[in-house]
């Protein structure tokens, strides 16, 4: 099993596009072999530490290899909305790991 774990920043006021790409995007995750574990948006009050901008969302999703996720970012399905994602969000930061 391979883990990614996204840090996205969305660009001000486009929640609701980034939510149209959310909406296609993560069902497709199951179609190569992967699963999303954790969606989260932290609330600043919430942070007990930070060196870094607080994220719009965090995710953490397994694929069963890297292979795995490189299709699935490649998927057709997923390229033909890509756009709805650039027009969202300003920047993310993707940490891949795995099970220790």
């Amino acid at each position: 099993m391979i883990y990614i774990t996204q840090l996205i920043y969305l660009k001000p006021g486009q929640e609701a596009i980034f939510d149209q790409f959310e909406d296609i995007a993560i069902p497709l995750i199951a179609k190569y072999n992967g699963q999303l574990l954790l969606r989260i948006r932290p609330e600043a009050a919430e942070v007990i530490e930070s060196n870094i901008e607080i994220p719009y969302e965090v995710h953490l999703v397994e694929f069963e290899t890297e292979t795995d996720f490189a299709h699935f970012m490649q998927d057709e399905e997923r390229k033909k909305f890509v756009h709805l994602k650039e027009q969202s969000i300003r920047t993310s930061m993707l940490l891949k790991g795995e099970k220790l």
